[in-house]
């Protein structure tokens, strides 16, 4: 059985960005989280939250990486995916999305975004 368990719109204020005004005033940011566990049957068919991946987990990762300050928001989808890999076994593949709302790029952007993905195995 293929599932996916996703924690979408994580809404968070941080200080990341290239230039010196981004990381003392800070901006708003959005993270999608989307894991594939390895095996769910257990969940599904006992109700056992410890037979699953906890998305309460998934936002704790993600609100702690978010609040150490980086340049680029790559490097902070690489932190918060590192860390919910060293945390959370039973993990078969993980996509995330970090978006940079409303960017300092001289117009009107409405978000720009990165997006990371990994199958558990790959090089």
């Amino acid at each position: 059985m293929k599932s996916t368990i996703a924690v979408e719109g994580i809404r968070i204020y941080a200080h990341h960005g290239y230039y010196r005004e981004e990381q003392v005033l800070g901006g708003w940011y959005l993270v999608d989280i989307y894991v594939r566990p390895e095996d769910l049957r257990e969940a599904v068919e006992e109700d056992d939250l410890s037979a699953t991946v906890n998305y309460e987990q998934l936002y704790e990762i993600c609100k702690e990486e978010m609040a150490i300050n980086a340049h680029l928001i790559e490097h902070v989808a690489g932190r918060i995916m590192d860390h919910i890999l060293a945390e959370i076994t039973g993990i078969a593949h993980i996509r995330l999305r970090v978006s940079k709302l409303a960017p300092p790029v001289g117009g009107e952007v409405a978000r720009t975004y990165v997006e990371l993905e990994k199958s558990i195995g790959e090089l």
